[in-house]
């Protein structure tokens, strides 16, 4: 996959993974970990209110919320996406992944999510770093968020 064919911002996080040593990028994913924001307190008080992720090792919620599509944007690009996640800090690659996605897809149309390859947190350059259990758990948050926003947005397959 070409990271040209990503939308703009993610396509900046694949590279930064990409130009770091193999060796440094579990740093580079921990410093996504702590950059992930916190829930607004809107959710922080209503768990029931996210969707748990459960193909992932630790626990992680999600949730989307859409806006009116940005100005500018065709109307069958759909709404825009913004994305909440819940993890612990004692899970700092869940969080990591989380950070990734959030910083990569929040604010999107919908379409331009539902574009991005279901393969994409391979380009991290991280399957020999992390366990095939977490990488999958990644590739779930990416599946989670684009089954929400065809719902969310009536959005065919």
């Amino acid at each position: 996959m070409s990271t040209n064919t990503l939308p703009a911002a993610l396509a900046e996080i694949v590279d930064d993974f990409q130009a770091v040593e193999e060796r440094d990028r579990l740093q580079l994913l921990l410093e996504f970990s702590r950059a992930l924001p916190e829930l607004p307190e809107r959710y922080r008080d209503h768990p029931e209110m996210l969707e748990q992720v459960v193909e992932c090792q630790s626990p992680l919620f999600i949730t989307i919320e859409t806006e009116p599509a940005p100005e500018g944007a065709p109307a069958s690009s759909g709404p825009a996406v913004r994305l909440y996640f819940s993890a612990p800090a004692e899970a700092p690659t869940t969080r990591g992944f989380a950070s990734v996605l959030h910083e990569g897809l929040d604010g999107l149309t919908a379409a331009e999510i539902l574009a991005v390859p279901d393969d994409m947190p391979e380009e991290l350059g991280l399957t020999r770093l992390v366990s095939p259990l977490r990488m999958r758990g990644m590739a779930a948050m990416l599946a989670r968020i684009k089954r929400k926003v065809r719902g969310e947005c009536h959005l065919g397959a």
